[in-house]
């Protein structure tokens, strides 16, 4: 296979920047970080650009649509909160070079009649109603420790690669008294997957869930609580945890009637998104308009501050306007803005969608430019490392060293 040569772009190799220099890639993996062109490579000319890892985003629900949506904004890994795209599933989105690679939660544990029932329409059924899409897919519903403890080894075969928990009563939604996984109920099935080596999640949108989260030994939280601001108790709560937070502000902006039409508008993203994508991205959930995006920005800034792991998410979903605001890809690049509008440094926000999700997720082979990892690549003009809003000039994607048509 001919080796290809990306020459003169300065690096951002997920943790710091390198000054300009070739990245040799083969195989569908990096080669070699500097060094010499060999004779017969194909050069790609990256001068005035800058070199990234491709980008995870750490909360969605995905399709195999989404997931050609979300290549095309450099997003060569998504991760699944909840849906089909678990092991025994996804073999030929593993091969196929024209979609994000995926991992996936299966289905979170949550009481009958839970979270995220609340979501939809009456009579709204997910994938049109086609039953065969979810054939091979565990629906844990828990309602006691021991149904939860009896779901976990289910998953597993399944091939769930982490365990999500529903921590939700349906206050944000707008839905107060929702079926709610209990203290025990969430301790138990949060120490069955631990038992079983499993990385564990939780879906936590207020403090007192979050808490809970925290209380049953949480790995991460998919969330950061949106409905009163922070104080010092909670921060070191979780900080003390170790777990690491997807903040998914995009989402907490749309739960509060903050759309995405700014977004929409800007042509770096229209042209790469169609007419049901720009729609949806131009409506929001709308759900806690009493909810402020500045205190949710002060919470993501002390925990930054307090060492916690901040991971780049956005719960996009599907293009309908009920779960607007959001768009796969698109939305990624909004989030490190937010990230950055909220202190982080544009490296700082950078690691959050590359190296960071990589290593909390278990996820060695990519993340990072270095010899040996996945050649999953995104090329764009500009230095986002100085002005993070230079992530969506994209002039190239690689996925697996396989560059994307019209890249």
């Amino acid at each position: 296979m001919t080796t290809t040569a990306i020459t003169g772009a300065r690096v951002f190799d997920g943790e710091r920047v390198l000054p300009q220099t070739t990245v040799l890639i083969g195989e569908g993996r990096i080669v070699a970080v500097g060094g010499d062109v060999p004779a017969g490579a194909h050069v790609v000319d990256a001068r005035g650009g800058t070199l990234l890892p491709g980008l995870f985003d750490a909360h969605v629900h995905t399709s195999e649509q989404a997931l050609a949506c979300a290549l095309r904004f450099g997003v060569t890994t998504e991760l699944e909160m909840q849906g089909r795209w678990t092991k025994h599933n996804r073999a030929h989105i593993s091969e196929d070079d024209s979609l994000a690679d995926v991992r996936s939660a299966g289905f979170g544990l949550t009481p009958p009649g839970g979270h995220p029932s609340e979501l939809f329409p009456e009579g709204f059924r997910p994938g049109g109603g086609d039953r065969s899409a979810f054939e091979n897919v565990v629906m844990p519903f828990s309602t006691t420790p021991e149904e939860a403890v009896s779901h976990i080894p289910k998953l597993v075969a399944a091939g769930s690669d982490y365990i999500k928990f529903m921590v939700d009563d349906g206050t944000v939604e707008g839905h107060p008294g929702l079926p709610m996984l209990d203290q025990a109920t969430l301790n138990a099935g949060v120490a069955e997957a631990r038992r079983h080596g499993m990385l564990t999640v939780a879906h936590t949108l207020t403090v007192d869930a979050t808490r809970m989260a925290i209380e049953a030994g949480i790995d991460g939280l998919a969330h950061l609580f949106m409905d009163r601001p922070h104080d010092e108790e909670i921060i070191e709560l979780i900080a003390g945890s170790g777990a690491f937070v997807v903040p998914c502000v995009v989402l907490d902006a749309s739960m509060m009637g903050i759309t995405g039409a700014a977004l929409a508008d800007d042509p770096r993203v229209s042209t790469r998104l169609d007419e049901a994508w720009l729609t949806t991205l131009r409506s929001s959930f709308d759900r806690y308009p009493q909810g402020r995006i500045a205190d949710v920005l002060d919470s993501v800034r002390a925990l930054h501050a307090a060492g916690v792991d901040l991971l780049v998410g956005t719960d996009a979903s599907f293009p309908l306007p009920f779960l607007g605001g959001l768009a796969h890809g698109a939305s990624v690049h909004q989030e490190l803005g937010y990230l950055v509008q909220a202190g982080l440094t544009p490296i700082e926000a950078l690691r959050a969608a590359t190296s960071t999700p990589a290593r909390r997720f278990g996820l060695g082979d990519r993340g990072r430019i270095a010899a040996g990892q996945r050649a999953d690549l995104l090329l764009v003009d500009g230095d986002p490392t100085a002005d993070i809003s230079d992530t969506l000039n994209i002039r190239a994607v690689w996925r697996r060293g396989v560059r994307l048509a019209g890249g």
